[in-house]
């Protein structure tokens, strides 16, 4: 069987962990590849669950931009730890 080489781009850090972490698991970063590319084409599905972070959902960044929006203004309003515990009671 030919063999091929890909290319992927990743965080440097991420990379060394990575690296690192197969290094233990006595195998290669390729061979990590290689298994997940292998259970990928013969279950035809990501072989573990991916959900997206709800931080970066639509109607969060959409209240995020209005309270950036609104601080830009000068329309803010400072409390106390103390302050938000008694509201967050009532």
């Amino acid at each position: 069987m030919s063999q091929t080489t890909i290319s992927v781009r990743m965080d440097e850090q991420l990379k060394k962990d990575f690296d690192s972490i197969c290094s233990d698991l006595g195998m290669s970063m390729t061979t990590a590849i290689t298994i997940f590319a292998k259970k990928v084409t013969r279950e035809k599905r990501i072989p573990f669950e991916i959900s997206a972070d709800p931080f970066y959902s639509r109607s969060n960044m959409k209240a995020l931009e209005e309270s950036i929006a609104q601080m830009g203004k000068g329309k803010i309003v400072i409390k106390a730890m103390e302050d938000l515990d008694k509201m967050a009671d009532e």
